[in-house]
């Protein structure tokens, strides 16, 4: 191994080991800190030829050899590390879109020795804690981004080039906890491309601007609710029967609706109680949802949208806020939850509304193909298996 090759070996080392003093701490972003100093320092090696061909499989070998016991430094890793920089480069600290604000100074003991020790050749050594900086971009998902792995961030850059789709996958990934395995699915799924957001208001009505991306990732624009017995759908004369019929059948089977629903979602109760001077109401559904620490009303229409909809859930959401929110909730959130919507004629009306609503769509098995409904396995025999 040439002398060269061994400034590399004992510079990556340095740093894995200044690594490892703060990231036995706990600190996620540290790691990743750790792995954008590596990866800066190969990517200025081998793209400017300084380094010749093989150079990161005998770093890899060497690193082993002095570090037993030693993971995730493989020749490959080492890539993964060299294109986490390349593809991240706006968080170096010489980059023109980063400010003067140093992500690591919070976290780190600067008069600890493991820090403040240095090589003394200059050129073979991995300033971690001076490199990394966050970026002045808006839209940068500056907390999300350091929640998440340094594998998903691998994945997830080898899996799309969209910076908008990285940003999404980000997000989904800090915010559900994803595993590499579900990461990669909704990857190869296309979930970015492919996603639907429910017709809202939440960004002009919910001023925290983080909450309103949850909320409309937290909706789907529409259920299947294929546990709803539709033979007892649309046999009463009166339209209100019919909506008490899908209610009471949600309520009967409110777990598999709260799975299909989303998650951290608890049932509070159907036909709330709210009274507010003398005049009573009664929303369909309430729940409240942890990941937003607010109420969700959900209002029931076993017909199209209509606007009246959204100005009965404005009430709802009115007196729930006045009088049933506690002071560290946020404000509360309706969704109309129909059969039917014209989805840009929604977002449309909707804009103008001044409480967070939304409005999606449910359907049932009996509105699936005849072909689909035939591959579905009959509920009876399930019950015989289970």
């Amino acid at each position: 191994m040439t002398s060269e090759m061994g400034a590399a070996v004992e510079a990556i080392k340095k740093a894995i080991l200044q690594g490892q003093y703060e990231a036995a701490k706990g600190v996620n972003r540290v790691q990743l800190a750790v792995y954008f100093g590596i990866g800066k320092y190969i990517s200025s090696h081998t793209r400017k030829g300084v380094w010749g061909t093989g150079a990161l499989e005998t770093i890899s070998q060497q690193l082993r050899k002095e570090l037993p016991g030693l993971r995730g430094f493989s020749a490959t890793q080492l890539r993964e590390m060299r294109l986490f920089y390349e593809e991240w480069d706006i968080l170096d600290a010489n980059s023109s879109v980063t400010t003067d604000e140093n992500l690591l100074s919070p976290i780190l003991d600067t008069n600890s020795s493991v820090v403040t020790d240095e090589l003394e050749n200059k050129e073979h050594s991995i300033d971690i804690y001076q490199c990394m900086q966050i970026p002045s971009l808006k839209e940068f998902p500056i907390e999300d981004f350091f929640k998440v792995p340094f594998s998903h961030h691998s994945r997830i850059l080898a899996g799309t080039k969209d910076l908008s789709a990285r940003y999404y996958y980000i997000r989904r990934t800090a915010e559900e906890h994803l595993s590499v395995e579900r990461l990669k699915r909704l990857i190869k799924e296309d979930a970015y491309e492919h996603q639907e957001q429910i017709p809202n208001n939440f960004h002009q009505t919910l001023s925290d601007s983080n909450m309103a991306r949850k909320a409309v990732m937290m909706f789907k624009d529409e259920y299947l609710l294929n546990f709803i017995n539709v033979e007892e759908i649309g046999e009463r004369e009166s339209i209100d029967v019919d909506e008490r019929v899908v209610e009471q059948q949600i309520v009967h089977n409110i777990k598999n609706f709260i799975m299909t629903f989303g998650r951290d979602f608890s049932f509070i109760g159907n036909q709330y109680h709210l009274e507010v001077y003398g005049v009573d109401h009664f929303p369909d559904l309430l729940f409240f949802n942890r990941e937003l620490c607010a109420m969700v009303v959900v209002e029931l229409k076993t017909g199209d949208f209509k606007t009246s909809y959204l100005g009965q859930l404005m009430t709802y959401l009115r007196i729930l806020d006045d009088h049933v929110k506690k002071p560290h909730e946020n404000p509360s959130i309706g969704i109309v939850l129909c059969k039917s919507a014209n989805k840009e004629y929604v977002e449309y009306v909707i804009q103008d509304y001044q409480k967070p609503m939304g409005v999606a769509t449910y359907s049932t098995s009996a509105d699936m193909p005849e072909r689909l409904r035939k591959a579905l396995p009959d509920i009876e025999e399930l019950k015989k298996l289970l």
